[in-house]
């Protein structure tokens, strides 16, 4: 029993390491080791594993790691059916062409939105979304839509949580909620980063559920809050149209 507790925990050590790639591309052993708690000879065995696996790749100038082909390889036989970043995507290009900015999609995960696919703006200037970035569920539209339609225990976990900012007045935030459930859509101008906008809806999928919100964002410059207003109802008729491709 001693020796499978000592597996399971390499293993998850293993996948510790592999998402700290979800905040940043190169990374050195002592950052990586820093990030996940654990000594420097403990992460450079499990990293000497994960590179002769192909998931993890050493720059030999730099001595940093990045993630290996074998990740790409993996994703690539991801099922059309159950990605919807693959499965929506033509549609989200053709949202970006119509509105010109950019288009994202997220989920919900804990107490963060993860952005599993992007489409930037083709403007010159706009607003770069990387996809895998991991954002909190506090603020900005995309953030406030996932909360919105989430189950009661998710919105109350989330408000009790410890890590609930205490600049953001909870009353408040719930009645945005609130607001959110009754227009169809969230906006949100400066909340999370300066001189950054966006409007976002939820896609539904056909159980009922919440599947993912979808996003358009770019700078406050263009995307004033009447733009903004008016890009809803575009929004929400788009996510309506991709929830009938997603089966969850």
């Amino acid at each position: 029993m001693e020796d499978r507790k000592l597996t399971v925990r390499a293993v998850e050590r293993a996948l510790d390491i592999l998402m700290c790639f979800t905040r940043g591309s190169d990374l050195a052993l002592t950052e990586i080791a820093g990030e996940i708690g654990l000594h420097k000879s403990t992460v450079h065995r499990l990293l000497t594993t994960l590179e002769e696996k192909g998931f993890v790749t050493r720059d030999q100038a730099t001595e940093k790691y990045r993630l290996g082909l074998k990740i790409w390889e993996l994703s690539a036989h991801l099922s059309q059916n159950d990605d919807p970043a693959t499965l929506l995507l033509p549609q989200m290009e053709r949202l970006r062409d119509r509105l010109g900015e950019t288009v994202s999609l997220y989920l919900r995960n804990g107490t963060d939105r993860l952005r599993i696919q992007a489409v930037q703006s083709n403007q010159a200037i706009r607003r770069v979304a990387p996809i895998g970035a991991r954002l909190p569920l506090y603020v900005g539209a995309s953030s406030k839509v996932l909360v919105a339609y989430a189950d009661d225990s998710v919105i109350q976990s989330l408000l009790e949580g410890p890590d609930w900012p205490t600049a953001i007045d909870k009353t408040a935030y719930v009645a945005q909620l609130q607001e959110i459930r009754r227009i169809g859509y969230a906006t949100s101008y400066e909340e999370r980063e300066p001189g950054a906008a966006a409007v976002s809806a939820p896609i539904f999928g056909r159980s009922g559920k919440i599947a993912a919100a979808l996003s358009v964002s770019g700078p406050v410059s263009r995307l004033s809050p009447l733009t903004l207003q008016e890009f809803g109802p575009i929004l929400i008729d788009a996510a309506k149209d991709m929830g009938m491709m997603i089966n969850s």
